[in-house]
């Protein structure tokens, strides 16, 4: 195998494990948060099925993690493995993250443990919910981490070039990057929201096949109101995230938006086709991407004119920002069309056709978090420490990527089918309306 194929291999096996690992590291972000709110609400209203959400909720939870856990040491393993050159140059000055993601992981393990363990063991329910407090940081905190990590390759920080080494290192400088609050903030807001519309789609989708119990209402309303303001906060920091763009890494911006020409009052460009540098068919707003970067409708706006071919990212991350931004919109529309149609008793909310929108709203959610790192990966290229290296000089030579391409992606098979069957067993054989049968049980005996 040459470089080159070990290079594409290298690129391939990366994309893969990420594509994988993301659906559960974003599960692992959102689902505390998740579960810490159904608890309070629960015991704010004295509702026993806000109890029980959290309740089944941590259950399916516990099951992501141990499947997270596995795919962030194969990512682990890969850096070093796939990325040599790349550990070797710059990893001293990101190990500090990387440790702290990893006590942080520990951190909410051990109180995921404890509070999955002593249901029912705490007579006052709010001491047992203050458990969730370290359980949904530490989630949190992982991901600001690891997020770090990936702000630093896009602008890196803290160090001094010598002789072709990197000296005067300052870790606690490159993890506070400029790339690291817009990334850090986007990444949680995004989790968040994913989340809480993959909980919805799941209570929609029970609804539909005839379980119309109070319990999923409950559910739904509350996820797709927390659905609803973190898609709303998750725009918000997309704002942001492009004035960054303008300013530090401003060739993907450009790239994202075929922006092929300087100019001031530059317009967004939303789908269209590429033709020989043509954009064709494309919907163009005035002014939107000068406010984009730079908040006023007459700034100029880098064009990719200004970068050499070699420097500019793949034309193709436009179609990942259409994709994006656009299922961002769509699930703002959905959820807010569903909490007034609640609240106004629309019959439209309460279609089949309404909730099987909702339930694919959970599946999309998800797509839009795939898309969205990518577009954060590829929009780096050719890059893999901007300006400093470039990924084929970081890649390893061996021959043996192509084997260890596939024996990982039988991996991840297994992984993917393993935790939904395990998943689906598990409420299968655990319904809602036993559940709460047996806890009115278990009350009635108590006061017995």
């Amino acid at each position: 195998m040459g470089n080159e194929e070990s290079v594409y291999f290298s690129r391939l096996l990366t994309e893969l494990t990420l594509s994988f690992h993301i659906i559960y590291a974003t599960i692992g972000v959102g689902i505390p948060l998740m579960i810490m709110i159904a608890q309070w609400v629960g015991i704010k209203k004295q509702d026993e099925h806000y109890i029980l959400l959290a309740r089944r909720w941590t259950r399916g939870f516990v099951i992501t993690v141990a499947v997270g856990v596995v795919t962030g040491t194969a990512i682990g393993l890969q850096l070093s493995l796939l990325w040599p050159n790349f550990m070797e140059m710059a990893g001293h000055v990101i190990s500090l993250p990387l440790f702290m993601e990893v006590f942080a992981f520990f951190f909410e393990a051990i109180f995921l443990g404890i509070y999955l363990y002593t249901w029912d063991r705490f007579e006052n329910q709010k001491k047992h919910m203050l458990l969730l407090i370290p359980v949904a940081a530490g989630a949190s905190f992982s991901a600001i981490f690891i997020t770090m990590v990936n702000a630093f390759m896009n602008v890196p920080r803290g160090f001094d070039i010598a002789h072709g080494q990197l000296v005067n290192i300052n870790p606690v400088l490159a993890m506070f990057n400029p790339a690291m609050p817009s990334k850090v903030a986007h990444v949680l807001a995004t989790s968040y929201m994913t989340c809480a519309f993959v909980l919805a789609s799941i209570g929609a989708y029970r609804l539909l096949k005839g379980s119309n119990h109070v319990y999923h209402k409950k559910g739904l309303f509350l996820t797709m109101k927390l659905g609803l303001v973190f898609s709303i906060t998750s725009a918000v920091i997309g704002d942001f995230s492009g004035k960054y763009l303008a300013e530090y890494q401003p060739e993907k911006l450009a790239a994202a938006e075929w922006h092929f020409e300087t100019e001031k009052g530059a317009p967004l460009i939303m789908y269209g086709v590429l033709e020989n540098k043509e954009v064709k068919y494309a919907l163009k707003i005035p002014y939107a991407l000068s406010i984009l970067a730079h908040g006023t409708p007459r700034a100029e706006v880098i064009g990719l004119n200004q970068f050499s071919e070699d420097e500019v990212p793949p034309l193709y991350i436009h179609y990942l920002f259409d994709l994006m931004v656009t299922i961002g919109m769509w699930m703002i529309v959905v959820s807010l069309v569903f909490l007034i149609g609640t609240w106004r008793r629309w019959r439209l909310v309460s279609s089949k056709s309404f909730r099987w929108l909702i339930v694919l709203g959970g599946p999309l959610s998800m797509i839009a978090i795939e898309v969205g790192w990518w577009l954060t990966e590829v929009g780096r290229q050719p890059w893999i420490l901007r300006r400093i290296m470039k990924t084929t000089e970081a890649a390893t030579t061996s021959g043996k990527v192509d084997m260890m391409l596939l024996l990982f992606a039988g991996l991840y098979l297994l992984l993917a089918i393993g935790s939904l069957v395990v998943l689906s067993r598990m409420f299968r054989n655990n319904s809602v309306e036993q559940e709460l049968a047996d806890r009115t049980s278990e009350k009635a005996g108590d006061r017995v």
